[in-house]
């Protein structure tokens, strides 16, 4: 199954409950959040209050994206704002392995993260540990970025070392995904979207959802 999940990162923070429903009715199944900490990346979102937030507007999973330094120290309060996924990039984490089990202890999915420079190979011990792998697809930091295509090498690879040890993560990828990039996306095999700008940039949001969900399912039906 192929989900999209709108970043709010890019949605109007003075309606961001009416964003939300927007992306709702136009028939997102998660939603992305972007935690930024102005040290691993060179950028400043939103934290634990503002996730609270969201959780009371919807029933979404939030799929909460961690691109901070010390990530164990703030995973509880991510916790309990209503966090269904929580994500941390292998190269913030000194430890991913005790990080990935700190997530899950917590009963919510863990996912892995790798920047575009990053091989899909230093993942290969926490495979079977986690609920999804989220390739970033530009360098994180900010929305509206052009999309690195190697982004897609590294799909196929996770494809087949999933494949090879019977594992069950889901693949997710962020960074440029728009109506022109999300097919290849979906053809190399990737099964959650993560879209901010090419929903909430410009144009209706709701129909925007609706073109790029259309748009990846009938690209589902050219996969190899």
């Amino acid at each position: 199954m192929v989900e999209l999940a709108p970043s709010i990162l890019s949605a109007d923070f003075a309606h961001l409950g009416d964003q939300i429903q927007f992306v709702v009715e136009g028939g997102a199944t998660v939603l992305h959040v972007d935690v930024m900490d102005g040290h691993f990346v060179p950028n400043i979102t939103i934290g634990p209050p503002v996730v609270a937030s969201v959780r009371k507007v919807t029933n979404l999973p939030l799929d909460v994206h961690l691109m901070i330094e010390n990530p164990d120290q703030y995973i509880p309060a991510f916790v309990d704002a209503g966090a269904d996924w929580i994500s941390v990039h292998q190269e913030a984490c000194v430890h991913l392995n005790r990080t990935l089990e700190l997530i899950h202890s917590h009963g919510v999915n863990p996912g892995v993260v790798i920047n575009p420079a990053t091989p899909v190979g230093s993942l290969e011990e926490v495979l079977d540990m986690v609920h999804h792998v989220l390739v970033m697809s530009v360098n994180p930091g900010f929305g509206g970025q052009k999309f690195i295509p190697s982004a897609l090498d590294k799909v196929r690879k996770l494809a087949l070392m999933r494949t090879a040890r019977s594992a069950n993560f889901r693949i997710e990828i962020d960074g440029g995904i728009t109506t022109e990039t999300i097919g290849e996306a979906v053809r190399a095999g990737v099964e959650v979207l993560v879209a901010g700008n090419g929903i909430f940039g410009n144009g209706n949001p709701i129909e925007n959802t609706r073109q790029l969900l259309k748009l990846a399912k009938e690209a589902t039906l050219q996969r190899v």
